[in-house]
């Protein structure tokens, strides 16, 4: 176990080195671009052919791996690739996920098993077999599973997304209680609709606007406020924070 080394007023992440899945777009890749800018060396996984060129521009020693997520031998691949490119990583961020809406009596059950598959199953599974690399090796790490506000709140015709959300939660409170003793810190942040292009989609209009009168802040969040939130997590000045999950919802959860 690592001691107490003195509070990091910096909030450096130079010479860290991170996978990213879901990271040639939305919040993966506002986290890749802030990353790049601390200094840390990119793994970029994502099912976009596009993801290798989106690495390379952010730093042309980055890789980007396109693949599935629910495939065991792609979170290996994205293991190895970190290994063979920079000796390793330190820092994994899961932010690969899909949202699938409907209301619950006509949800199907393929949208239920997809949902799950990908947000908590693939989650779970890569961070699994990052924890166990760290492990493995001897060496502390860091893990960042993206949540949702809609893992503590009911949102209508979310079933299956409040339901794989949940449970990414609860699994981060448990791999940070297994993990704390080999100096593995796992924590979960959980957003409020961002304004990634994909939030754009859904939520520009009377929508959108409609909703944000339910938010204290009365906006919604924008991608880099959600990957400066992951790097402070990722950072030394976060040593005591494990098995947390920060809610970035401008307070729509505490009415």
């Amino acid at each position: 176990m690592i001691g107490y080394q003195g509070a990091d007023t910096t909030f450096s992440l130079e010479g860290k080195r991170a996978i990213i899945t879901g990271g040639a777009a939305g919040i993966g890749y506002a986290t890749a671009e802030f990353f790049a800018k601390k200094g840390v060396q990119l793994v970029l996984g994502d099912l976009s052919p596009d993801v290798d060129a989106k690495a390379k521009g952010l730093g042309n020693l980055n890789l980007g791996l396109q693949g599935d997520i629910c495939q065991r031998d792609y979170r290996e691949a994205l293991i190895q690739g970190a290994h063979r490119a920079f000796g390793g990583a330190d820092i994994l961020v899961n932010s690969a996920g899909i949202v699938l809406l409907e209301k619950a009596e006509t949800l199907s059950e393929e949208a239920w098993n997809d949902t799950l598959r990908v947000n908590l199953s693939g989650s779970f599974f890569m961070a699994q077999a990052f924890g166990a690399s760290l492990i493995e090796q001897k060496k502390p790490g860091i893990i960042i599973n993206m949540a949702s506000q809609a893992g503590v709140i009911a949102l209508d015709r979310h079933a299956a997304y409040c339901a794989s959300k949940g449970g990414i939660i609860s699994m981060t409170q448990v791999l940070a209680l297994e993990w704390g003793k080999y100096g593995i810190r796992v924590n979960c942040v959980s957003p409020t609709v961002v304004l990634t292009e994909l939030g754009h989609r859904a939520w520009d209009g009377p929508v959108g606007e409609a909703f944000k009168k339910e938010i204290p802040a009365e906006r919604f969040a924008e991608p880099d406020e959600i990957a400066a939130i992951i790097a402070f997590l990722c950072s030394d000045a976060a040593a005591m924070i494990t098995g947390h999950n920060l809610l970035v919802d401008g307070g729509y959860t505490i009415k």
